[in-house]
């Protein structure tokens, strides 16, 4: 009873107690925004107030192309010299070459004082290239290539409150079917006029309304560490973009401006330069993430945005020189061939030059990833909004270096904030803009403020280990796959607690491969793996923290045999150096013979074994092992008819060759760049024959290569390469034993080509189509065995067939087809007589389809043909035509003719007209994996042999994997996730960096893992913590409450007084016990 009494007195007590828990959080709050003003106070001068700024959001609409430039060629050496030395290696090399006209062109720059690697050299060619042929040859040059010129055009747009509530898009209504071929079709690589956002899977019924827009150092925490006087001091960190001015009020510490144009200035006439160094440093009204950085401007674009690769050479160099730390680059393009500057993106990270990259602004499109922000040893970065959802305009994976053989790797790396972000004005205000170059500076400025934390590690932090801990530490956002958020969002926090506790280890990137989970492991958990498919190709990226340099020593795959491990066959292959940094691992997977007929799950994990030099004060060589969990469904070999082979190998785009866009309408992107892989601009189609119940596999390799009796369709579209003589032969015996072919064509017409050229005023050089949309004489040729061809006629048009509108963009039409087949018209517009005279009024009947029955035997297979592809291409689609690839999929595996084919049929007659003849001059042979030029002809190579793999010899387990692999990861973390849920509790610990790091080494010893490297951390648990508790601290104080109302409200017996309980019990002889 007694104890009953006092928890009832203590009920009161506890209130007071948990209220003060309750405002804790305001404190923090209050005690991150005077952080702010402080920082904001350093400055001597103050422009404006944050919260109060009027300026509407602004959004940048960029245009970005890049050409060769007539005559201009860089010879890189492989070393770095005097400007005297270089030239006589340049005038030994040309002396006889029968070349007299050249000369080297001055570079008047910061750089010019240094020794170089490389020079620009105005030569005179031959026909015959015996110049670059001389100067190849040349024991110290290194490599010569074309001098390129990047154009860029900005164009600021101020958006109204409505603009910007229209070009969002949350919810489930967001997802749309298709992607309108009415987007701007160029190359947009820096920021955007729009903002569009993918869902991410979360329904929400409702949005809350604009608010104004946040600090974006406040949102990611970066106010944490300022408290602790880490600020970016003792890090330089380079902005490339268009300069910025001296006297800008708004930046501490302007450490250095160059100017790597030909125009005489410094300063930032567009204002994007600006911006990008305000988010990266800005000390007062919006805020940068490192006030206190040295900031090293380099201006490598004019006023018009015009750049040359040799002026981003020099400053690179100069970059280099400089020991610069950290550099943003907020611009990109396809062209991932440009050897010189790739070349050179891969010095700078090897000389510990961290460099952060925008991902692009081509998205929603699949394989529309910019360079460099591709590349491994760079941290590419893509942009989500504040509600955590992928941007619409973010770029998306994979990369198409690897096509079409191989298979592309996984980037972005990681995304953060890149929509509606304040930062600073050419004018000395703030500004918003949106697009990736505007998340890049974002990570940026946080790699630029967890540097300055963790300078007491030295060469522990370098490019490798800054970019496992940044995808490390990101938060996986839920409902979308890897190739659109890499690892996950940006989390400063928890990257800078890795840091500090990071020891020198590789990496893998994906860090485990669950061909079973979606939506993340998206297009892989599409689709099942069987016995006799092609082998599923996962590309892995390997991080290489020991080193800048190093080898795979060891890849080892162990089957766990409790969990069918054995019934996978996997085969390895690896980069022979990891340089810089970073390396390839090439994992391929089939069904074994054995499990032909089976269906479960199968696991087992690849142990990776890197190996690099002892570093200084060192010696023995560094070595760490990493394993990669490996897990797939399996399922019973599907029936042949609904196996489909997509042909990849006869696909050609852009780098370096100019393959046009397949629609002509598309004028401002005239470039094919986007891969031609049923994972990137064929996305929809493939998610289509998916859910048909169709299987898709891709043919990297010639037509002599694969077994046609595993096979329904052969599905060839869009190609632009030619063929070997072999796979004529093989495919006419392949369809006469049963296989089927369908071809989706494309426009083709020489004259067209030649009007479509266009000339670039800066470089000076005219640019001449390869070939048209499709290589229409290489694909009558392969037909020709079955009397079918297509003409070089181009024609375009709205019509109807059945219930289904449909759009024909720039196709051909059928000039010869056999009697017994069935051929259907519709009336098009001759778009070629269009382009030339600019007259649209001439239509016609045009036959564009035709369905053929082969009758070389009673098995033969059939043949499809149609003359335009657009409606299957996400690139430039306007209505799809899945339905019609779904009806002539049902002909060509059943036979039978769908009655909407059959009803439209007209009598065909072959014209008595000249095929398509290929265009004189054409460098297709060049960019061919068929043709090649021996002394001046043209000429077919030899078949190249077929890929063989070499099955890696398995080590059994017996032992079992956890079922998910991301979660089993997690838990390896969790002495870290206890630490962080302390951090977001409570103020930052007293005592500074080394303090810090301290505790962190003793509680957080299980972040690293031997099992898979770097672990991920779940992405939702900690941002809910502080919701959760101030629930359940709000309930129990009103539990309290509530009772101690009750206690005080009950009536109660009234207790006898003590004289009368002391005389009761004189009365009965007994004294109360004291």
């Amino acid at each position: 009873m007694k104890l009953k009494v006092r928890l009832r007195q203590r009920h009161f007590r506890c209130i007071p107690f948990l209220l003060l828990l309750l405002t804790h959080f305001w404190s923090v709050e209050t005690f991150q925004n005077k952080q702010n003003s402080t920082i904001g106070e350093k400055s001597e001068t103050r422009v404006g107030v944050c919260c109060n700024d009027t300026t509407p959001p602004q959004l940048v609409n960029i245009k970005f192309s890049s050409h060769i430039v007539r005559n201009e060629y860089i010879v890189a050496f492989d070393g770095y010299y005097k400007t005297t030395t270089r030239e006589k290696f340049i005038a030994a090399a040309l002396n006889n070459s029968g070349i007299e006209n050249w000369k080297i062109l001055p570079r008047n720059n910061p750089a010019s004082d240094f020794p170089s690697d490389f020079d620009v050299v105005l030569l005179d060619e031959t026909e015959k290239l015996n110049g670059l042929e001389a100067l190849s040859d040349h024991p110290s040059v290194r490599r010569v290539t074309p001098q390129r010129v990047v154009h860029r055009t900005l164009k600021y747009v101020n958006l109204t409150d409505d603009q910007q509530r229209k070009s969002e898009c949350t919810g489930s209504n967001c997802l749309q079917p298709t992607w309108q071929s009415s987007r701007h079709m160029r190359r947009s690589s820096l920021a955007i006029n729009n903002q569009f956002w993918q869902s991410t899977g979360r329904h929400t019924s409702r949005r809350l309304l604009r608010a104004v827009p946040r600090q974006i150092t406040s949102i990611l925490q970066a106010d944490a560490l300022w408290s602790m006087g880490i600020t970016g001091t003792g890090v330089k960190v380079a902005v490339f973009d268009t300069g910025l001015a001296k006297t800008h009020p708004h930046f501490r510490k302007i450490k250095e401006r160059t100017n790597w144009t030909n125009e005489k200035t410094l300063d930032d006439g567009l204002g994007h330069g600006t911006f990008v160094a305000g988010v990266i440093a800005s000390s007062q009204d919006c805020l940068g993430f490192a006030p206190d950085s040295e900031l090293h401007v380099f201006r490598v674009f004019t006023n018009n945005q015009v750049s040359y690769t040799s002026w981003f050479l020099d400053a690179f160099n100069y970059a280099i020189l400089k020991k610069i730390n950290v550099l943003n680059l907020s611009i990109g393009g396809p062209d991932f061939m440009d050897h010189p500057f790739v070349d050179k993106v891969w010095e700078l990270t090897a000389n510990k030059v961290i460099m952060v990259s925008a991902i692009g602004n081509d998205g929603p499109l699949y394989g529309t990833l910019n360079n460099p922000a591709d590349q491994m040893d760079v941290i590419g970065v893509g942009g989500i909004n504040f509600e955590d959802q992928i941007a619409k305009f973010s770029s998306r994976g994979m990369t198409t270096w690897e096509l079409p053989q191989g298979y592309g790797r996984v980037k972005p790396d990681i995304v953060t904030y890149g929509s509606t972000v304040r930062g600073s004005s050419i004018k000395g205000g703030c500004r918003t803009l949106s697009g990736t170059s505007v998340a890049s500076p974002v990570v940026a400025g946080a790699v630029t403020l967890l540097m300055s934390g963790v300078l007491h590690r030295g060469n522990v932090i370098n490019p490798a280990s800054m970019k496992q801990a940044l995808m490390a530490s990101a938060r996986r956002l839920p409902g979308v796959n890897m190739f659109e958020q890499g690892h996950g969002k940006l989390d400063l926090l928890k990257a800078f607690h890795i840091l500090n506790s990071y020891k020198p280890q590789a990496s893998l990137s994906p860090s485990y491969i669950d061909l079973s989970e979606c939506q993340y492991m998206w297009p892989y958990c599409t689709q099942p793996l069987y016995y006799g498919a092609m082998p599923t190709i996962v590309n892995v990226t390997i991080l290489n923290g020991l080193g800048v340099s190093g080898r795979v020593t060891e890849v080892r795959w162990h089957p766990y045999t409790p969990q069918f491990g054995h019934h996978l066959d996997v085969s390895l292959t690896h980069s022979e150096l990891l340089w810089p940094w970073s390396g390839w691992l090439a994992i391929s997977i089939s069904v074994a013979r054995a499990a032909a007929g089976w269906e479960g799950i199968a696991q087992g994990h690849i142990t990776v074994s890197v190996e690099s030099p002892p570093e200084d004060g060192e010696t023995d060589s560094r070595h760490s092992s990493v394993n990669l969990s490996i897990k797939a469904k399996i399922v019973p070999t599907p029936p042949r008819h609904k196996r489909i082979l997509w042909d990849q190998y006869h696909n050609l785009r852009y780098p370096s060759g100019y393959f046009p866009r397949d629609n002509l309408r598309m004028k401002n992107d005239p470039l094919d760049w986007n891969g031609d892989h049923i994972h990137t601009n064929f996305k929809d189609m493939y998610q289509h024959l998916r859910n048909n119940g169709y299987y898709v596999e891709v043919l990297g390799s010639p037509f002599t290569c694969f077994d046609a009796s595993q096979y329904g369709t052969v599905l060839l579209v869009d190609a632009e390469e030619e063929y070997f003589p072999e796979e004529f032969a093989k495919l006419k015996r392949d369809v006469d034993n049963g296989l089927s072919l369908i071809v989706f064509a494309d426009w083709y017409n020489v004259t067209v080509m030649k009007k479509v050229k266009f000339y670039d005023e800066n470089t000076r050089q005219w640019w001449m189509p390869d070939t048209g949309g499709a290589n229409i004489p290489a694909i009558n040729d392969l037909l020709s065995s079955w009397g079918i061809a297509l003409g070089d006629r181009v024609f375009e048009g709205q019509y109807t067939i059945g219930d289904h509108d449909m759009y024909y963009a720039s196709g051909t039409s059928i000039i010869r087809f056999p009697e017994n087949g069935t051929v259907v018209f519709q009336k098009l517009k001759d778009q070629g007589h269009e382009v030339l005279v600019e007259d649209s009024s001439v239509s016609e009947n045009v036959p564009i389809l035709g369905l053929l029955q082969t009758k070389a035997s009673e098995k033969s297979g059939r043949i499809v043909i149609y003359g335009d592809s657009n409606c299957l291409d996400n690139s430039h689609l306007e209505k799809d035509c899945f339905w019609m690839l779904s009806a002539l999929l049902e002909f060509t595996s059943t036979g039978h003719l769908p009655t909407v084919f059959k009803e439209r049929q007209t009598e065909f007659r072959n014209k008595a007209t000249d095929l398509p003849q290929r265009m004189e001059g054409n460098h297709l042979h060049r960019y061919s994996k068929v043709l090649e030029n021996r002394m001046g002809s043209l000429q077919t190579r030899d078949l190249p042999p077929c890929p063989t793999l070499v099955w890696a010899q398995p080590v059994p387990l017996n032992q079992s994997a956890p079922t998910n692999l991301y979660k089993s990861q997690k838990l390896l973390s969790l002495a870290h996730e206890d630490q962080q849920q302390l951090w977001n509790f409570g103020l930052p610990p007293r005592g500074g960096p080394g303090v810090l790091s301290d505790i962190l080494s003793e509680e957080q010893g299980g972040w690293r893992n031997d099992l898979s490297g770097l672990g991920n951390y779940e992405e939702d648990g900690l941002s809910l913590l502080p919701p959760l508790a101030l629930m359940f601290m709000s309930c129990t104080v009103v539990f309290l409450a509530f009772r101690f109302y009750r206690q005080r409200t009950r009536s109660r017996r009234k207790r006898p007084l003590r004289l009368r309980k002391f005389a009761t019990a004189l009365s009965v002889n007994r004294v109360p016990a004291v």
